[in-house]
């Protein structure tokens, strides 16, 4: 199985607090879920939660970590990269 962890952390706006990097790593999970099952999972962290895993040295919101090593830092959260990078792992 291969682990993605997302780390993101809520944004200020002028309505309030806005957990958008939550909401696009539960997308990111439904379609990988739908593609690869149960050969990945995929968790999101909030940057302040306990749990979070150690934040990458001079990395930017959101950090993608995969099986513990930085896939990407900063910009978005590209799902088609994903997707490609998990068809060539899991088909290795």
């Amino acid at each position: 199985m291969i682990k993605i962890q997302i780390i993101g952390a809520q944004i200020a706006c002028s309505e309030g607090l806005k957990d958008t990097w939550r909401e696009v790593a539960a997308f990111a999970k439904s379609q990988l879920s739908v593609r690869f099952q149960s050969k990945v999972e995929v968790e999101y962290f909030d940057l302040f939660d306990e749990k979070c895993p150690s934040f990458p040295e001079d990395a930017q919101i959101p950090v993608v970590l995969i099986d513990g090593e930085l896939f990407s830092s900063g910009g978005k959260i590209a799902i088609p990269r994903l997707r490609t990078y998990l068809d060539g792992k899991l088909t290795e």
